[in-house]
């Protein structure tokens, strides 16, 4: 069902619909699909391995919202597709029923800067393979809550290292600039970040091309988060894949 670089088609949920934001804004959204479902039944078909779903509106409040909508679009694909759950998870319960749906893994973000302990809590239950930490990226600080403008955290570095110390092997990086803007992922900071050894880095904001999905391949990261370039046509889970 998956390779060692994964490919993670992004469907981020907010009001039931799929939709898309520029840089975390949610003043700039533009809606896809009023069917989450049959996006993910699309992407499957296509050969995906792997579904990224987050719930932008549990990220933004902090109480996952789109329960039901996750555990049916896990009841869909399933049985072909490893789905992973990001948004608004930053207690147990939150976690448990996120799993309890069939998702391979979870991401946690906000929660996992706020309390590092929680997260080796989180690992230590569920083992390394399921439970992924989001660090989402500006300025080289790690942001949580929804990367709400003015919005202090770690040092990236920092943040990977403690993390990795406790336990966390998947790290899902966001480059908040160059989110949904299609202006090509991070290399640099990507590279940086491979370079630490400790652990799986996951590159997410910006890809938009065969080549783009290709160079983060080849300086090591283990996987790429594709949202908008998928949703735009420029580029097809195929193409992807085939990098």
């Amino acid at each position: 069902m998956t390779s060692d670089f994964e490919i993670l088609p992004a469907i981020d949920l907010r009001g039931g619909r799929v939709v898309r934001l520029e840089q975390g804004d949610f003043a700039r959204e533009t809606a896809f699909s009023d069917d989450p479902v049959a996006v993910a039944v699309e992407f499957a078909d296509a050969g995906a391995g792997w579904l990224h779903v987050v719930d932008l509106d549990g990220a933004r409040s902090g109480v996952p919202a789109h329960r039901a909508v996750i555990g049916a679009i896990v009841a869909a694909v399933g049985g072909r597709v490893a789905v992973e759950v990001a948004g608004g998870l930053r207690d147990a319960a939150a976690v448990d029923l996120a799993l309890g749906t069939g998702a391979a893994r979870v991401v946690v973000g906000t929660a996992a800067l706020a309390d590092p302990g929680f997260v080796a809590r989180l690992v230590h239950e569920h083992g390394q393979r399921r439970i992924a930490v989001a660090i989402d990226v500006r300025d080289g600080r790690a942001l949580g809550h929804g990367w709400a403008l003015g919005a202090e955290g770690p040092d990236v570095v920092d943040a990977i290292g403690s993390l990795a110390a406790i336990g966390v092997k998947t790290f899902e990086v966001t480059a908040i600039e160059r989110d949904g803007l299609l202006g090509g992922p991070d290399l640099a900071l990507y590279e940086q970040l491979v370079r630490l050894n400790l652990g799986r880095i996951v590159a997410s904001a910006g890809v938009a091309t065969f080549g783009d999905v290709a160079a983060l391949r080849a300086i090591g990261c283990a996987g790429a988060i594709i949202g908008r370039a998928l949703y735009d046509g420029r580029l097809s889970i195929e193409e992807a894949l085939r990098a």
